[in-house]
């Protein structure tokens, strides 16, 4: 098993006034030739959009868009005529495919809104872009994974790609296995909130460690802790 330390102070960061952003991988102004991508996990934003702001309408093509708000409202608008608010415990996926324009806002005046924005590479190009959402209960990820992104689709959000998402909220004390689920796959493991121990790796808030060359690893948590794992092809 193989492990890469990302701490939470190693990021990108930008400020803009009304948008604060951190960056897990090179982008926009921040560029790290060693932190350019993690196999097909290509983008990971930590952004929060001051009331009423937001980004106007913009273009993506082939690339998998997940959004997940961790605070607040986002609104969304695309090209193909979708208008839709995601909130907390929401996940929002959209294939970029062939081309798609969107804009994102703060949904709220009077408070800001704290959202995760990540892109994966996907596994067929040009394919018709597609929206998609759905609500997720916290009680169901408390001291077990919740699937809520993957190929198999089912309660999970289809992704255009041989990757899974999966958050989980312990209790100081759980220890849980992560099974790698497609062979050959890498894990990125990203705490939301709280300290564990990550593949032997301790972390804390906004620490992150990268997993390779292992079917399975352990995360232990020492205190509450909030995770995202994301597992996604090393070559695609």
């Amino acid at each position: 098993m193989k492990t890469v330390v990302h701490t939470s102070e190693s990021r990108g960061s930008a400020n803009h006034g009304w948008l604060k952003s951190r960056h897990t991988f090179s982008f926009a102004g921040y560029h790290n030739p060693e932190r350019v991508h993690f196999g097909a996990l290509r983008v990971l934003n930590d952004d929060e959009v001051d009331g009423g702001q937001g980004f106007g309408a913009h273009p993506h093509d082939n690339m998998e868009i997940v959004s997940i708000p961790l605070q607040g409202d986002l609104e969304h608008k695309d090209s193909t005529g979708r208008n839709e608010v995601i909130r907390q415990g929401d996940v929002q996926i959209m294939s970029a495919g062939t081309g798609i324009q969107h804009s994102e806002f703060n949904h709220n005046k009077d408070e800001a809104v704290h959202f995760l924005q990540i892109w994966v590479f996907p596994k067929e190009r040009n394919i018709t872009p597609r929206y998609e959402q759905k609500t997720y209960l916290v009680e169901d990820r408390m001291n077990k994974f919740q699937t809520v992104v993957s190929p198999n689709g089912g309660d999970a959000l289809w992704i255009n790609q041989d990757a899974e998402f999966n958050l989980t909220n312990l209790d100081a004390g759980t220890k849980l296995t992560y099974e790698v689920k497609h062979p050959g796959n890498g894990v990125y493991v990203f705490v939301l909130n709280g300290e564990l121990i990550a593949a032997n790796e301790k972390l804390d808030t906004r620490d992150a460690v990268a997993v390779t060359e292992t079917n399975s690893f352990e995360i232990k948590a020492k205190s509450y802790a909030e995770v995202l794992v994301i597992e996604v092809p090393m070559e695609f």
